[in-house]
């Protein structure tokens, strides 16, 4: 890679790893990886670290591992691995033969733990999980010793022994880093190395009775795996100095590490313990319920993933946490979704149209364009008769001056049919509109009239007897505001969910075309938006999540923020 003239065009990640390319400092090699623990769903804030990671790999013909820091068997489940794979394959990335666990490495950290017993730089101590907090100190005051912080090598050796033998039961002693109680870095004040915790592992069993801290685990882990650029989020930063030293003690391969800001997006939240709680509290419908900024719920509501990808290279890294407008993660879905979505006909909210002066028995096959953008997307079959449904918000019988649609002695376009004139309006015992009569111009098929009037308006449409009936979700936002940890005293995030954000409709109608359509599939519904088919629909019953609204308010949002 030549990086002569492109370092100053890279974020400051990339400009490390040109420079470290250009120095040899890690002898030519890049080699990062992708290290989330199983405990949650992944979500859009870590699609923007495996970007990184995976892309930064790529970008200098290095390596990138996917390795799961499973390290606390009482939060970790198996289906949250299965679902990180799932997930970090969907959004077009590839470990090859590199997967990796931490609990790979349980034994080597056991190991490594006993060096420094032996090096008197870590100790046994008796203090529970409150006397360890009281004798931290805070950022102010400095920590108190442990009484146990002098003991001899010989007895920490016997009693972490026995700890992994399992003869001391949870919580009552842990393995501490003796580094200096006094650090104005709290992370330094003899950090817990191992914790007793008598739970069974998914991967190990019963094997261990002791379980390494994430503090201990995460800089060894890199270390065995030989990473060159170790990327982590802000929060790492303070903890950095640690890693460092755990590494700098056992005189072990160290990596360098490299912090950026972690992703936050209006009107989410990007807490997994957060997205757990609305999931255990039924506040919506599981991990992958499309209202939740999870991987598997942006792909369930029909997110590709190369506008995730997209978005992620737009939004860049930086040093400084910000939050960004989800405008713009709609705006990269709805730039992808135009160029590759085939268009089809749907009504949502049916309305009856009767072309009086069709001939009932009469069917026509209208030719549609698949793509606009995608010439060789081609064409479909249409089927239009005398009896049609429309959007009911497409009618009004007494329209405001601005409203251009159909109404009362008012002439519009078919989309690929006809110009349809209503003439008469049926209404229901409680005056609701159920049913409109009009007729059509025969000369006007797919084109202009020949007499050269002009219509103000095209409405799609689909043939009441050919028409597939369908379910189809709407989701807004799942918070009303644009920060939900924005709350009143007493409340807390929840306080701002959306209670509008998801609309069911049951008796919506789709051209015939879609009778094959299978889960996952996208489509732009003509003048309505994209949408996918849902996992839950079957050969009886189809169901479309709408993904994003055709209106795009990205580029009023950008001037808006220009003029500021």
């Amino acid at each position: 890679m030549d990086t002569s003239d492109s370092t100053a065009k890279l974020d400051f990640i990339r400009q490390i790893v040109a420079e470290d390319l250009k120095t040899n400092k890690w002898g030519g090699r890049v080699h990062t990886r992708f290290p989330p623990e199983p405990n949650g769903f992944l979500h859009i804030g870590h699609a923007k670290a495996i970007c990184l990671n995976f892309g930064i790999a790529a970008e200098n013909n290095g390596l990138c591992n996917l390795r799961f820091d499973d390290t606390n068997p009482i939060k970790e489940e198996a289906e949250y691995i299965d679902a990180i794979i799932e997930d970090v394959r969907w959004l077009g990335f590839d470990w090859q033969d590199r997967l990796y666990y931490a609990s790979d490495y349980f034994e080597q950290m056991y190991q490594y733990a006993v060096q420094l017993i032996k090096k008197g730089n870590a100790y046994v101590c008796d203090l529970n999980a409150e006397q360890i907090r009281e004798y931290r100190g805070t950022l102010t005051t400095p920590g108190k010793n442990s009484p146990y912080r002098n003991r001899s090598v010989e007895e920490n050796l016997d009693l972490f022994e026995r700890m992994r033998a399992g003869e001391f039961p949870d919580g009552s002693r842990t393995l501490r880093a003796k580094i200096d109680m006094a650090s104005p870095n709290l992370n330094m004040r003899d950090p817990v190395m191992y914790r007793i915790l008598h739970a069974t592992h998914h991967r190990t069993d019963d094997k261990w009775c002791i379980y390494p801290t994430y503090d201990w685990a995460h800089g060894l882990e890199d270390s065995i795996e030989k990473i060159t650029h170790s990327i982590c989020t802000l929060e790492f930063e303070n903890h950095r100095p640690l890693y460092d030293w755990f590494l700098d003690q056992l005189g072990v391969h160290h990596p360098q590490q490299i912090e950026f800001a972690r992703l936050n997006l209006s009107y989410t939240v990007m807490s997994k313990r957060k997205l757990q709680q609305l999931v255990q509290e039924a506040k919506v419908n599981g991990w992958d319920d499309p209202r939740m900024p999870t991987i598997s719920g942006m792909r369930r509501r029909g997110y590709s993933p190369e506008s995730i990808r997209e978005f992620c290279r737009r939004i860049g890294v930086n040093k400084f946490n910000s939050t960004v407008d989800i405008a713009l993660l709609e705006h990269c879905v709805r730039q992808d979704l135009n160029k590759r979505s085939p268009r089809v006909m749907a009504v949502l909210r049916p309305l009856k149209v009767i072309i009086d002066n069709y001939r009932k028995e009469k069917v026509e096959e209208l030719e549609a364009v698949n793509n606009p953008e995608d010439p060789s997307a081609g064409t479909r079959k249409v089927p239009f008769s005398q009896e049609l449904y429309i959007e009911r918000d497409d009618f009004m019988e007494e329209p405001p001056k601005k409203f251009y649609r159909l109404a009362p002695g008012r002439e519009v376009r078919l989309r690929y049919a006809y110009f349809i004139t209503c003439n008469n309006v049926i209404k229901n015992a409680d005056g609701q509109v159920i049913e409109l009569h009009c007729t059509y111009d025969p000369a006007t098929r797919g084109g202009d009239a020949p007499d050269g009037r002009k219509v103000k308006a095209t409405l799609h449409w689909v043939s009441a007897h050919h028409a597939i009936e369908a379910e189809v979700r709407l989701y807004d936002h799942l918070f009303t505001k644009e920060n939900p940890d924005d709350v009143e005293q007493g409340n807390d995030f929840k306080s701002n969910l959306n209670p509008n954000s998801l609309e069911t409709l049951v008796s919506c109608r789709v051209e015939p075309s879609l009778a094959g359509a299978t889960p996952g599939s996208r489509y732009q519904f003509e003048r309505l938006g994209y949408f996918c088919t849902d996992p839950d629909s079957s050969a009886g019953k189809l169901i479309f999540n709408r993904t994003v609204t055709l209106r795009d308010p990205w580029a009023k949002i950008q001037k808006a923020q220009q003029n500021r």
